[in-house]
C-alpha cells in the first residue's frame, strides 16, 4: 500500500543570526520565534510523515506546552516520525519539500540540507527533493516577516 502526507509550518522572524532549515544552521539575520529550533522544513516534513502514516500531527506528539521540547533539536521529531511509520510497517519512498521566503537564499545550502534530511530519513539522496520560491514581495513572507515550509512525501508498507 503507498500513501501520501502534505506538511505545512510556518514561523515569524524574530532575535537571532541564524535560522535551522533541515537541520542545517543557515546563517540569516534574524532567527525565528518558536518553542524549538524552529526548523520549518523538518517541521513541515514531520508533519507530512505523520499525517501519511495516519499518526496525527506534530503538535500532538511535541505540544509547544510541554517544556521538554524547549530548545529542542527538530531532527529528534523528524526520526520519532520515521520510528513510528517503521512500527507501522512503513517506509519512506520520497520527500519534496519547497521553502517560502525572500531570505535567506537557499542555493549556497541547498546540498548539505538534502543530504542532512536523507540522512534523518534514512533514504538516499534522490530521494529529497528541495525547492524554494518567494511570494513576489506579498504578504508576511513577502515583507520579510517570516518564513514558511510546506512537504509532501510518499510512503509504502514493507
Amino acid at each position: 500500500m503507498i500513501r501520501v502526507g502534505s506538511g505545512f509550518d510556518v514561523h515569524a522572524f524574530g532575535s537571532g543570526d541564524h535560522v535551522m532549515l533541515g537541520g542545517v544552521r543557515v546563517p540569516h539575520e534574524a532567527g525565528v520565534v518558536a518553542h524549538s529550533d524552529g526548523d520549518v522544513l523538518l517541521h513541515a516534513l514531520t508533519d507530512a510523515l505523520l499525517g501519511a502514516g495516519g499518526l496525527g500531527d506534530i503538535g500532538q506528539h511535541f505540544p509547544d506546552s510541554d517544556p521538554r521540547w524547549r530548545g529542542a533539536a527538530s531532527g529528534q521529531f523528524l526520526r520519532h516520525a520515521v520510528s513510528l511509520l517503521e512500527q507501522h510497517g512503513y517506509r519512506v519512498i520520497n520527500a519534496d519539500l519547497t521553502l517560502l521566503c525572500e531570505a535567506p537564499r537557499l542555493a549556497a545550502h541547498r546540498a548539505v540540507i538534502r543530504e542532512s534530511v536523507a540522512r534523518l530519513l534514512g533514504v538516499a539522496l534522490d530521494a529529497v527533493n528541495l525547492k524554494a520560491t518567494t511570494t513576489e514581495k506579498m504578504g508576511f513572507l513577502g515583507r520579510r516577516e517570516g518564513i514558511a515550509a510546506e512537504a509532501v512525501v510518499l510512503i509504502e508498507r514493507r
